[in-house]
């Protein structure tokens, strides 16, 4: 492991937007992960524009521009194993690998960090994109220190 800090950024329901305060707090992420509902593929242009990009489908991505993202992923950034699927809820339908470390979720808009009793650490970056009721607009981070170590960091954008 380095003993160098690493950076992941994690956003989600973007519904199409593309928010500059999002882009700077996503700047200098070695990679990013959307959690669904993007909107549009311009978002997905803006976001790889900055960093490896790892995105999953939301329930609102039904258009065929959407057609190839997956409904979960499973992935290994900076040495940590992530599942990304957009609600948390189907969680029966789309069970969390073993030896997960980061469960990375949307949805709900409401943004979360917690340690799930299962094991991994649960975070909801919230809502990127619109604002939605009075939830905050939001993003997260993901800071993977020496020796594995994972902090994880919510932002209000708004």
């Amino acid at each position: 492991m380095s003993d160098v800090e690493r950076r992941i950024g994690l956003v989600s329901d973007t519904h199409g937007l593309v928010r500059p305060e999002a882009l700077r707090f996503l700047a200098g992420s070695e990679a990013i992960v959307h959690a669904g509902d993007i909107g549009q593929p311009e978002v997905l242009n803006a976001l790889r524009a900055i960093a490896p990009l790892h995105a999953i489908r939301g329930n609102n991505d039904t258009d065929d521009w959407a057609k190839d993202l997956p409904d979960t992923l499973a992935i290994e950034l900076a040495g940590v194993k992530l599942f990304v699927l957009h609600d948390f809820n189907t969680t029966r339908r789309h069970p969390v690998p073993p030896g997960t470390q980061v469960v990375v979720c949307g949805h709900s808009h409401k943004p979360v960090i917690q340690e799930h009793p299962a094991g991994f650490l649960l975070v909801n970056p919230g809502s990127a994109g619109p604002r939605r009721f009075n939830l905050p607009v939001s993003a997260a981070q993901l800071r993977i220190g020496p020796g594995g170590r994972i902090d994880a960091k919510l932002v209000m954008l708004l």
